[in-house]
């Protein structure tokens, strides 16, 4: 298509129009790389909710029964161990959780935004050729996950202390009620804040020769004007990623609900609705960068993005960027 949209004015349905254009232009190649990282990554989410409460509920139901039982038994010996090899699975199991979606949402990452770059650049792409690229890009994401994840966990310490202040010296009186309210509005705005430049710092990660801290920065600066825009998808994905988890939580986990197949029903709806719902967003907010680049008249030198994506060759090749040249479109 010869047609160059200004993807600069492009608001919260503009980015969902051009999203789910993308995503039915190239169904194919697309649904091959759901079936491949993405609908195991839903599954391992899904199945994690499951484990964990049956899991937590047996440690719960052996704490009550410790608690009623005599100190001096071999039984209460016994149980204590229980308990305690229960918990060490318990969180063995969160750490291969957070494992295996860990390195799942960067691989999926790292797919569907190099997937639309060859798309905008119209060049030849096949599902052979993103999984070939893929594992040499995604590294990069994980330098810039771990930044984020230092960021949060400096802020989180920083709340912490802050809370802690608060009950100490001022307490739970009117002028204190206002105040924590205040601060946890000002804390999750915050949150808010740091994984919207995080999502599209990982994009500038695959895309641009900047990853770890220098990624967010950048992120930080193309963020500025479309703020708006990216965390009210933000917050729409969020809230229907909760609730899906949601749904299966009290539809498909509790045992002590009759009918099976119920139980198997929700579960699929929930498990396609989640797979779905987690490549629109990797979609949206690769748009997002494209649209935050024109934004600020950083347009891609086509030529030079079609070179770039050619020469994954083991060694990550950054993309050149010029000022004032339009970036292309979806090929009819």
């Amino acid at each position: 298509m010869d047609r160059e949209p200004e993807l600069q004015f492009l608001g919260f349905f503009g980015i969902f129009k051009e999203s789910f254009k993308i995503l039915f232009s190239w169904r194919k190649i697309f649904s091959q790389i759901t079936l491949t990282i993405i609908l195991p990554l839903s599954f391992i989410f899904l199945a994690h909710i499951q484990i964990s409460q049956l899991l937590f509920f047996r440690i719960l139901d052996n704490e009550i029964t410790l608690d009623d039982t005599d100190k001096n038994t071999s039984y209460y010996a016994k149980l204590s161990h229980d308990i305690s090899s229960e918990w060490t699975a318990f969180w063995l199991f969160k750490a291969a959780y957070f494992t295996f979606v860990l390195i799942l949402s960067l691989l999926a990452t790292s797919a569907v935004v190099y997937t639309i770059a060859c798309i905008y650049t119209a060049k030849e792409i096949t599902f052979k050729k993103v999984m070939s690229v893929v594992p040499r890009v995604w590294k990069r994401l994980i330098l810039t996950f771990l930044w984020n994840f230092a960021v949060v966990l400096v802020y989180n310490v920083v709340a912490g202390a802050v809370i802690f202040l608060w009950a100490r010296f001022i307490g739970t009186n009117t002028f204190g009620i206002i105040l924590i309210a205040v601060l946890l509005t000002l804390y999750l705005v915050g949150i808010v804040y740091i994984s919207v430049v995080w999502h599209l710092a990982s994009v500038v990660s695959v895309l641009e020769d900047a990853c770890g801290i220098k990624a967010m920065i950048k992120s930080k600066g193309l963020i500025e004007g479309k703020l708006g825009v990216a965390v009210s998808f933000f917050i729409l994905l969020s809230v229907s990623f909760i609730g899906i988890g949601f749904v299966f939580g009290i539809f498909v986990v509790p045992a002590w609900i009759p009918n099976l197949g119920i139980r198997v029903v929700v579960g699929i709806l929930c498990c396609l609705l989640l797979f779905k719902l987690i490549l629109f967003g990797l979609v949206v907010q690769t748009v997002i960068y494209f649209v935050c680049k024109s934004y600020h008249h950083e347009r891609i030198d086509k030529p030079s993005l079609a070179d770039h994506l050619e020469l994954y060759l083991g060694k990550y090749v950054p993309l050149k960027w010029a000022k004032d040249v339009q970036l292309g479109t979806l090929p009819a």
